[in-house]
């Protein structure tokens, strides 16, 4: 939460000298290629293409095989690996084309976002047109970047020797470095577009503060202030549990273990079916988690009866939704055996859950205008 601390200036910082919107526009515009990379990366461990690029070639890597020549040189390649034996052996040339394009599509985004980021990261600081609160946080980011694609290569290294899949570990490990990489991101760009709400209310022009009506606006001041420290505590803890049910999803794909149970709502006719504390790591055990939608019916029971700010409001409502969107793909998903389309849907859907609850918990992360004759938030 240390980017997110820092990434949050004021509208008048950022509108100094560029007004914020083009910073802004950057930022969203490497959000929604990230949000891409997510779904085709989920798409590419669904269709078992991860590994279907044995090197890594950050450079040279970029263009793909154009000959019948290379094509068979990196189809030999493929074959050395313990998944071809293991999982592709009956594997034809024009059927292994198509696995190494969703590998090579992930990587060549990759390259993609790395120049979309750092190219107008420079060009904003040489120009002077980065608020000052904003360039540590994105110096961070674009190291993370640059992380992160040692990661992935270091995750698909685990498949090619002794094992014919990933390591589910480095796999949840590059899926939560990609989702940390687009929190800071998204945080900082409405840290730029957002309007936080001044922290104390205002008399009115022309008004005259007496003791009696300062004292009742302290007193309201302090209980919304009290109040409002709740819903930051609600809204972080809605953030940390769809983290953690993205990630535990994240040993599933990784385990395949959402093709064990694939009855809803009981598993295999029982509430726990046999055999199903002997999954590793045993957060597996839990694929089947609601906690993360229950805190957030939770929460937006608590704001029905609250006076929330518009924004905060909105933001809840869109979580419920898109909460509600997300168990229903889940479902389908499940019982019809993970169907390509509807698992990368489902995967979307998580990013867009992340998304909203960061968007709630920015929303909330000042304390509204009041006056005396307010009630508290909560």
């Amino acid at each position: 939460m240390s980017i997110f601390a820092t990434a949050s200036p004021t509208v008048g910082s950022a509108t100094a000298k560029d007004g914020g919107g083009t910073v802004a526009a950057w930022l969203f515009l490497c959000c929604a290629l990230i949000f891409l990379m997510v779904v085709i990366g989920g798409i590419t461990r669904l269709t078992l293409s991860g590994l279907s690029i044995t090197e890594w070639n950050p450079v040279v890597g970029v263009v793909p095989p154009l000959s019948a020549t290379d094509w068979a040189a990196v189809f030999a390649k493929y074959k050395e690996i313990p998944e071809y034996r293991a999982v592709h052996s009956l594997m034809r040339l024009d059927e292994f084309k198509g696995i190494y394009l969703w590998e090579y599509a992930h990587r060549l985004l990759g390259r993609l976002i790395a120049l979309v980021y750092a190219i107008p990261f420079a060009w904003f600081l040489v120009r002077g047109r980065l608020p000052r609160r904003l360039i540590p946080p994105l110096g961070g980011i674009l190291l993370l970047g640059f992380a992160q694609g040692g990661l992935g290569w270091y995750m698909v290294e685990s498949g090619l020797v002794d094992r014919p899949e990933v390591s589910q570990y480095r796999l949840v490990a590059h899926l939560a470095l990609a989702l940390a990489i687009y929190a800071a991101i998204l945080w900082a760009a409405l840290g730029i577009v957002g309007r936080a709400p001044h922290p104390s209310p205002l008399p009115a022009s022309g008004e005259r503060e007496g003791p009696a009506k300062r004292e009742g606006e302290g007193q309201s001041g302090v209980a919304v202030s009290a109040s409002w420290v709740l819903w930051r505590w609600a809204g972080d803890a809605v953030l940390l549990l769809v983290a953690l049910t993205i990630l535990a999803g994240g040993f599933v794909a990784g385990t395949r273990a959402g093709l064990t149970y694939n009855t809803f709502p009981l598993m295999d006719g029982r509430l726990v079916p046999e055999g199903y504390a002997q999954l590793r790591p045993f957060v597996l055990n839990w694929f089947e988690n609601i906690a993360a939608v229950v805190v957030i019916l939770l929460v937006s029971a608590a704001g029905w009866r609250s006076v929330l700010p518009r924004p905060a409001r909105a933001a809840l409502h869109g979580l419920v939704a898109i909460a509600l969107l997300q168990v229903a793909l889940g479902i389908t998903t499940l019982v019809l055996v993970a169907p390509i389309p509807l698992a990368a849907a489902h995967q979307a859907g998580a990013v867009l859950l992340l998304t909203a609850a960061i968007v709630l918990r920015h929303t909330l992360r000042r304390v509204p205008i009041v006056d005396a004759a307010s009630r508290a938030p909560i």
